[in-house]
C-alpha cells in the first residue's frame, strides 16, 4: 500500500511541479549558503562576530514579522505568495554580484540582503508548508515530505560541491548568480500548478490580525503535541545556530581549508541526507514516530562533536568532517521530516499558516539567541570551544519530547475533518 502511494505521488502532476520548484530553489539557496559567509570572510575580511551577524541580520526581521506572516497567509491563497516571494528573492540575491561589479560591496549590504531574503523566505516557507496539505492527502504527507527532502538532499550534494568551486573560481559574490536564477525557475514551476486551492477565510469573517495571531499562539501552546515540538525546535535551533555561527570560520580560518575542498566535504552531507530521507518512513514504522524524534537528537550531537576533534587541515581532519556529515545529516533529515509531517497532519487547513508561523517564530527566536551567543562566545572563547558547547546543548532538545503525548506516538495522526475549524 505504501509503495502504491509513493508511486501515486510521482503521478501527481501538481505535486511534481511543486517538487521541481523546491528542488531548483534549494539548489541555488545552498550555493548562497556556501557563498555568503565566504563573501564576508574572504572578500570583506570579517571577524567571527561579523560572520555571526549575517545570521542575526536575517533572523531579527524574520522573528518580528513571522507571526504576522502566518495570519496573513491564512487569509490568502498560497500559490501567488510562493511566486511573488521567489521573484523577490531573485532580485535581492542579485544585489550582491551587481555591487561587486561596481566595487561597492560592504558588510552592510550583505546584512541587508540577508535580511530581505530571510523575510521573503518566511512568507515562502509558511505558505509552502501550509500549501502542501491542500495539495496531497494527509496520509501522504510523510511520503511527500520525504520526497521533497530527498530532492533537497540531492540538491545539497551537488550545490555544496559546485558552490565551493564556484566560490574558488568565480569569487563568492558571482557564485550567487546561480541562486538568483534558481528562484526565477522556481517561480515558473509554481506558476504551472493547476490545483485549485480551497478558498481562504472570507474577509468579513476575519478577525483583526492581532486576534488571529493570538489565536494561533494559543492553538500551539495548548496543544499536547505541538507545545513540546515547539520547545524541542527552539532548543535545537539555538544549538544549531550557535554551531553554525562559528563553524564556517573554524574550518575556513582556524583549520585553513580551501572553499573547493569544503564544498566537496559539505556535498557528502547531501548524500547522507538522502539516506535519511529514504529511510525515515521505514524507521518510524519500526520504532514509532515519537521514539524516532527523540533518538535523532543525541545522534546529531555526536556528529557535531566530531568537528571539535578536527584540529588542522590534515587527512585526519578531512575524515572527521566527512564522518560528521554521515552521522549528523541523516538524523537531522529524519527529525525535520517527522517534525513537519506531524504538525501538518494534526492541524486543520485554516490553522496551517498560523501554526507554521508560530513554530517558525519559536524557531527564529532560538536561532537568534543562538547566533548572538555563538558570535559572542566565538570572539571570547574561540570557535572550537563554542562548537563543543553547542554540540552538548543539542542533546537537551530531546527532553521536551519525553512527554507521553509525543514519546508514545507510533504513527502520524490523521485528522478526520481537516477543513473544519477547531
Amino acid at each position: 500500500m505504501i509503495s502504491n502511494r509513493l508511486t501515486d505521488l510521482w503521478r501527481h502532476p501538481d505535486f511534481v511541479r511543486l517538487w521541481a520548484a523546491q528542488t531548483v530553489s534549494m539548489f541555488g539557496s545552498l550555493i548562497t549558503r556556501t557563498a555568503l559567509p565566504f563573501v564576508a570572510i574572504l572578500v570583506l575580511d570579517a571577524r567571527p562576530f561579523q560572520v555571526a551577524m549575517i545570521g542575526v541580520a536575517g533572523l531579527v526581521p524574520s522573528f518580528v514579522i513571522g507571526l504576522v506572516a502566518g495570519a496573513w497567509v491564512d487569509r490568502r491563497r498560497r500559490r501567488p505568495i510562493l511566486i511573488a516571494t521567489d521573484l523577490g528573492r531573485a532580485i535581492a540575491v542579485g544585489i550582491v554580484p551587481i555591487c561587486a561589479v561596481f566595487d561597492a560591496l560592504t558588510m552592510e549590504i550583505v546584512y541587508v540582503v540577508a535580511a530581505i531574503t530571510s523575510v521573503l523566505s518566511v512568507f515562502f516557507d509558511v505558505a509552502y508548508q501550509s500549501y502542501l496539505p491542500t495539495l496531497v492527502q494527509r496520509e501522504d504527507l510523510v511520503d511527500g515530505n520525504s520526497k521533497l527532502t530527498a530532492s533537497s538532499s540531492v540538491a545539497e550534494f551537488s550545490a555544496f560541491s559546485i558552490g565551493g568551486w564556484l566560490v574558488q573560481w568565480l569569487t563568492a559574490p558571482f557564485a550567487m548568480v546561480a541562486d538568483a536564477l534558481s528562484f526565477l525557475w522556481s517561480a515558473y514551476f509554481v506558476s504551472r500548478i493547476k490545483h485549485e486551492e480551497p478558498p481562504p477565510m472570507a474577509h468579513e469573517d476575519s478577525e483583526p490580525i492581532l486576534h488571529e495571531i493570538n489565536a494561533g499562539l494559543r492553538f500551539v501552546t495548548r496543544h499536547p503535541v505541538l507545545r513540546p515540538l515547539g520547545a524541542s525546535t527552539a532548543i535545537f535551533a539555538l544549538s544549531g545556530e550557535m554551531f553554525g555561527a562559528v563553524f564556517m570560520f573554524y574550518v575556513a580560518s582556524d583549520l585553513d581549508f580551501k572553499p573547493g575542498i569544503l564544498g566537496v566535504i559539505f556535498a557528502v552531507g547531501g548524500f547522507a541526507s538522502l539516506i535519511g530521507a529514504i529511510t525515515t518512513a521505514r524507521l518510524t514504522r519500526w520504532i514509532g514516530i515519537g521514539p524516532t524524534l527523540i533518538a535523532t537528537l543525541p545522534m546529531i550531537a555526536i556528529g557535531r562533536l566530531l568537528v571539535v576533534l578536527a584540529v588542522d587541515s590534515s587527512w585526519v581532519a578531512i575524515v572527521l568532517l566527512v564522518a560528521q556529515q554521515f552521522v549528523t545529516d541523516p538524523f537531522w533529515t529524519t527529525y525535520e521530516i517527522m517534525n513537519v509531517s506531524l504538525r501538518q497532519s494534526i492541524t486543520p487547513d485554516r490553522w496551517q499558516g498560523r501554526m507554521n508561523a508560530s513554530l517558525r517564530s519559536v524557531d527564529f527566536g532560538g536561532m537568534l539567541l543562538g547566533a548572538l551567543i555563538g558570535g559572542w562566545l566565538g570572539d571570547g572563547l574561540g570557535a572550537r570551544s563554542t562548537l563543543l558547547i553547542a554540540s552538548l546543548i543539542t542533546v537537551l532538545a530531546a527532553l521536551p519530547l519525553l512527554v507521553p503525548a509525543v514519546r508514545g506516538l507510533k504513527a502520524t495522526p490523521v485528522l478526520l475533518a481537516p477543513n473544519e475549524p477547531v
